[in-house]
């Protein structure tokens, strides 16, 4: 039983919180129980596990692991030391770390992908992925912004990371941009509609339609800008077709996590609709 705040345990979860640490050990953590949960339903049975758990926690859950097969290393620790290593306000007494090899790999050819610039709140984002799993996007392209591997991110994604194929291109803003719009004409170039998503009244070298007007039916990469300054331009720039959102006068613009969720629902409802050649 680790009992002590200043055990490396303590340290070494704290440091996972981080990219440099994430990187450095190859391993993603994820706190609290439903997380714990969404690992044991979608990763293959045999990649083993680090859990880092409460006695509390150990007695109310005695057959937590239920039939998985994989190495499971436990580290026993008190109340006091978890909350001293999670980032977890009051964390439920348990976490776990999954090798990042685990994570879902890019698919080698994709017929809808969200890309998303410069997305800096953590909150956002991870609704943005939640969604995303939510309507079937195949593939999320991130330039810069918030990291979609950090604890803030994993947590309000409800564990999306775990399923959902997504790549932070760079995490320096003016170069995540630029490789952004590299991958972004690359999709063109492969037959994706490349969809710029602007605010009403928004002047754009495409044309630009209310989003219920597009052919969700086609290939599609939906691009989502920053929270403050929307699209760069230099994105804007590889789009081939631009939708709206039409919404009251009386706000300037909405949230992107709210925006996302009718644009990305309605290209599900379009495929799955659409007459069966």
């Amino acid at each position: 039983m680790i009992t002590s705040r200043r055990n490396p345990l303590v340290r070494r979860l704290r440091a996972l919180g981080q990219r440099s640490g994430r990187e450095q050990e190859g391993l993603l953590l994820l706190e609290g129980s439903h997380l714990l949960q969404e690992v044991l339903r979608s990763q293959s049975p045999q990649i083993g596990l680090e859990l880092i758990v409460t006695p509390a926690w150990l007695e109310a859950h005695p057959n937590a692991l239920g039939a998985w097969e994989g190495p499971v290393r436990w580290h026993h620790v008190t109340e006091e030391v978890l909350r001293a290593a999670l980032s977890t306000v009051h964390p439920d007494g348990v976490a776990c770390l999954l090798p990042l090899k685990a994570l879902p790999e890019p698919p080698g050819h994709t017929s809808f992908v969200l890309a998303l610039d410069r997305v800096q709140d953590p909150g956002n984002l991870g609704t943005l992925l939640r969604t995303a799993l939510a309507a079937d996007v195949e593939l999320v392209l991130l330039a810069s912004g918030a990291d979609p591997l950090s604890p803030k991110v994993v947590r309000s994604s409800s564990g999306a990371v775990l399923k959902l194929a997504q790549e932070r291109l760079r995490p320096e803003e003016r170069l995540g941009v630029r490789a952004l719009a590299e991958r972004l004409q690359d999709l063109r170039r492969d037959g994706l509609q490349v969809v710029a998503t602007l605010v009403p009244d928004a002047s754009a070298p495409v044309e630009v339609v209310p989003y219920w007007e597009l052919d969700w039916t086609r290939p599609t990469a939906l691009v989502l800008g920053n929270e403050g300054s929307g699209l760069h331009p230099e994105l804007l720039a590889c789009c081939s077709h631009g939708v709206t959102l039409p919404h009251s006068p009386r706000v300037e613009s909405l949230n992107v996590a709210a925006a996302a969720v009718p644009l990305l629902l309605e290209r599900r409802r379009a495929t799955m609709t659409a007459p069966r050649s």
